[in-house]
């Protein structure tokens, strides 16, 4: 009975979170959030010096050959994710994995191909759009569907991003949205687009860091998964922050798992088009 209450809980809990009152991002927000990405860059640069550790995979022994034989790392970046700022929470995840056989060529080969994103991160990625790069970024959009538990809503993106070659076995690249916004009554005759920085606030910035290193047979890939959302309200954060880490972390195994997936197949594809020696 005590199980069936504390489900039933949160069940109320996060349909008050649903249906709460539509919000206004602040600028104190975004200065927020512009404030840790500066730090999660500072961090990023930081990897590049002289002695530095480039993965964090090789910050600890072990760590290399657990993603190698047993399968990916997924962590939050720090002791406090989501982390709270005013009006709103940062969620940064780090998913650290490896890809047998492969080269960098190969990864950037799907994760540059914009267009490929509805069919290799669907049913997340409902359509995607390459807008061909403004000299030194690469320009696309997505429309997004959120069907986790916490709810259910799309988001039109604008999204940018940057690739740097470090060496010949190590890249690294920064992806960030310029633009979200939220469609509301998805598929009924209400449907609308809000303006840009209101709506339920469940996503109001995204973005990542990618390291690759290439090495031991294949490529090691860490990617930094950040986000910005409204706060919780504290009447719920209780049940509800479970819930959230919960849905932030398989997010990122799921993208990490389809990434893999369509490197997988693309190298079979090819293998299987190579003439017979």
């Amino acid at each position: 009975m005590r199980a069936k209450f504390k489900i039933a809980t949160i069940l109320i809990a996060l349909r008050l979170v649903q249906s709460s009152n539509a919000a206004t991002l602040k600028p104190e927000t975004v200065a927020a959030w512009n404030a840790y990405l500066a730090e999660a860059q500072a961090a990023m640069q930081a990897r590049l010096q002289p002695g530095a550790t480039f993965l964090w995979i090789d910050e600890e022994p072990g760590r290399a050959e657990h993603v190698r034989t047993e399968g990916p790392y997924i962590n939050p970046v720090g002791p406090h994710i989501p982390k709270k700022v005013p009006s709103g929470l940062i969620h940064d995840w780090l998913g650290a994995g490896f890809v047998p056989n492969a080269t960098i060529e190969d990864i950037w080969r799907v994760v540059r191909d914009y267009d490929r994103y509805k069919d290799v991160y669907r049913p997340g990625v409902i359509d995607s759009i390459s807008h061909g790069t403004d000299g030194t970024k690469d320009l696309f959009s997505m429309r997004l569907a959120n069907k986790s538990v916490v709810a259910k809503l799309e988001l039109d993106t604008d999204c940018e991003a940057s690739y740097f070659r470090v060496d010949d076995h190590r890249w690294y690249a920064v992806s960030n949205t310029t633009h979200i916004q939220e469609i509301q009554h998805v598929g009924t005759p209400q449907q609308r687009t809000l303006p840009e920085n209101t709506g339920t606030g469940l996503i109001w910035r995204l973005s990542s860091i990618t390291r690759l290193e290439e090495r031991d047979g294949g490529v090691y890939a860490e990617l930094e998964a950040l986000a910005l959302s409204r706060d919780i309200p504290s009447a719920m954060r209780l049940f509800v922050t479970p819930i959230v880490r919960r849905v932030s972390r398989d997010s990122l195994a799921t993208s990490l798992h389809q990434t893999k997936v369509a490197i997988d197949a693309d190298l079979t594809h090819r293998t299987q088009e190579a003439p017979s020696q």
